[in-house]
């Protein structure tokens, strides 16, 4: 079989505090070993987690807010300026929170809006974290995520309505694979912008995206559906960044040949 030709990169995406709003971007720098600048940077402690700033160390995200379990996440609009570590919160239109996440008076403000708009949600008191470029990353590895547009496209034929992107929180979206081609990739380096990726592991997805990020519903079933159909409830790929340099939207993702000895 000829072989696939180059993806594009129709959308990069960094999540800056676990749960909460995706944040377009429009180019970004990737450095060797780490996720997006900022990616999972912060989560919400859902009641004490026992996890230590000084000596950061992954846990499950059982600990944290997440959509998982969480889908009212979806219902808030979040961004987050890097230049003042200010997170910014929008309820129902209005902004609703501000706060300096580098600073105890920030973390507050963000946790009081948290216990008050959220009473009786909550399993205790909403805490911000963070920890020395700790990435509150569902695995215990700093990575990249990738999304197949073609392959979404191929479980909106599965579940028979649109499946909106965002459900997956992917860091970068591609178009141009073969649906489920991005399986075959898992080993191989991939060439995007600048930028090398080693793909290392296909997604194992949670419940997260049943829930809608524009209406914050849990309305679909897909890890069920594709269990049922495959037997496996996987949709796109972890890759490592091995080589570091700028990746823009708009950029070819290509596979690289493995060099001869």
């Amino acid at each position: 079989m000829p072989e696939p030709r180059a993806a594009e990169i129709t959308g990069i995406y960094r999540y800056p505090v676990k749960g909460l709003s995706p944040e377009p971007l429009p180019h970004v720098l990737l450095s060797a070993g780490q996720t997006l600048p900022a990616d999972r940077r912060y989560a919400i402690e859902n009641g004490p987690s026992g996890f230590d700033p000084a000596k950061p160390e992954w846990m499950s995200k059982a600990h944290f807010l997440m959509l998982q379990r969480d889908e009212w996440l979806a219902g808030l609009q979040s961004r987050f300026n890097d230049a003042s570590h200010t997170l910014t919160i929008r309820d129902q239109g209005r902004e609703a929170a501000r706060g300096d996440l580098e600073t105890a008076a920030g973390r507050a403000a963000i946790e009081q809006f948290l216990s008050m708009r959220f009473a009786g949600r909550l399993k205790g008191p909403p805490k911000v974290i963070s920890g020395c470029g700790h990435s509150f990353s569902d695995v215990a590895r700093k990575v990249v995520s990738i999304i197949n547009l073609n392959t979404l496209q191929a479980i909106e034929n599965l579940v028979g309505q649109p499946v909106h992107p965002l459900r997956f929180r992917a860091n970068f979206y591609v178009r141009g694979w073969p649906a489920w081609h991005e399986f075959d990739l898992v080993g191989q380096t991939l060439a995007a912008g600048d930028a090398r990726l080693k793909v290392v592991k296909r997604i194992t997805r949670c419940a997260a995206i049943n829930v809608d990020p524009d209406t914050a519903a849990r309305d679909l079933a897909i890890p069920q559906t594709l269990q049922r159909r495959f037997g496996h409830g996987d949709c796109g790929v972890y890759a490592d960044v091995i080589a570091g340099g700028n990746v823009a939207k708009g950029d070819k993702i290509t596979i690289e040949a493995p060099t001869l000895l």
